[in-house]
Order: structure tokens, then C-alpha cells, then sequence
């Protein structure tokens, strides 16, 4: 169950830096390949290393995937270009929880970028809690020959495709 909520964390993650249409600001589109990410978080929970394989037109399927499941857990969601890369401002809620995270974004997209985030979370049975995380995500090269553009592979084996998640959007709790 940690496993599955370390995932589903890292998951909102990628969510919260999904560019939506209505942001006039987009994040680049990640060069074509396969792509690690290292999810490093503050506190007890464990580093968390996955893999994407994807391709131009799924980064851009990508955004469009997720802002109808941002549009309905987002109040707010904020991209803005700096002078270094860019940053992200938003506020979602879920199952009774309101989650306002900030992330700073710097690196290429071509060969690697890095997203250094800080949320605070109220509600729930949890209470506040405030975190950070940190995700290292490199070009490691050409897909391998099992995997296909929106692959995402996660610890201990589990394999999902990110054209799946507006099945995903079915299993949200509404607000």
C-alpha cells in the first residue's frame, strides 16, 4: 500500500507539471526516448526510480490527457517561464484534501531536467503536513524493444501507459 501511495504521489507530481491548454505558458516537449526519473522525497518516504518511454506526440497527448483530471481537482494551476526554466504554482483537492504545491523546473528537456517541489497538505485523516521532493529525470536513450511511447515502468515491476489515465480519472473520488 506505501508502494502504491509513493506512486500515486509521484503520479499528482506529474500531474501538477502537466501544462494545461488554458496556461499560456507550456512546458517544452521531452526529446523522444526513454527517461529516467528518480522521485527523491524529504522524510521516511524511500527514493522511487521509474522509467517513461515516450515520444513527441505523447507529451503533447499528455497535457491534453490530464487537464480534464486537473480541471476537476485543480483550483489553480500556474506556469510561468523564468530566466533559469520555469515554475509551477497549484492547488488541488482530493478526497477531502487540499494540496498547494510549488516546483522550480530547470534543465533542457533534451538530456535532463530536474523539478525541486515543496506541497503542503490539509484535510483528511492525515491532518497538515508539508513535503518536499526532488526528480532527477535523464535521456537514457531509444525505448526498448518491449515499450511504447506513454510506457511508464515503475518499481517491483508494475507497467502502466499513460494513455490509460482517463480511466484512471473514473477512480477519483469527487469533491
Amino acid at each position: 500500500m506505501r508502494r502504491f501511495l509513493v506512486a500515486a504521489g509521484s503520479a499528482a507530481i506529474l500531474l501538477a507539471l502537466a501544462p494545461m491548454s488554458a496556461v499560456a505558458v507550456e512546458l517544452p516537449v521531452r526529446k523522444a526516448g526513454l527517461w529516467e526519473m528518480k522521485v527523491l522525497s524529504g522524510g521516511s518516504v524511500p527514493e522511487m526510480t521509474m522509467q517513461q518511454c515516450t515520444d513527441e506526440t505523447t507529451d503533447k497527448d499528455m497535457s491534453t490527457a490530464m487537464s480534464p483530471v486537473a480541471k476537476d481537482i485543480c483550483s489553480k494551476q500556474d506556469i510561468q517561464k523564468t530566466a533559469t526554466g520555469y515554475v509551477t504554482d497549484s492547488v488541488c483537492g482530493i478526497a477531502g484534501v487540499t494540496v498547494k504545491s510549488h516546483a522550480e523546473i530547470t534543465g533542457d528537456f533534451n538530456s535532463a531536467y530536474t523539478v525541486k517541489s515543496t506541497s503542503h497538505s490539509e484535510g483528511g485523516r492525515v491532518g497538515a503536513h508539508d513535503s518536499t521532493s526532488t526528480i532527477e529525470a535523464k535521456w537514457l536513450g531509444a525505448c526498448k524493444a518491449d515499450q511504447k511511447a506513454g510506457d511508464i515502468m515503475m518499481p517491483g515491476g508494475m507497467k502502466m501507459n499513460i494513455k490509460d489515465m482517463e480511466k484512471l480519472k473514473a477512480l477519483i473520488p469527487k469533491k
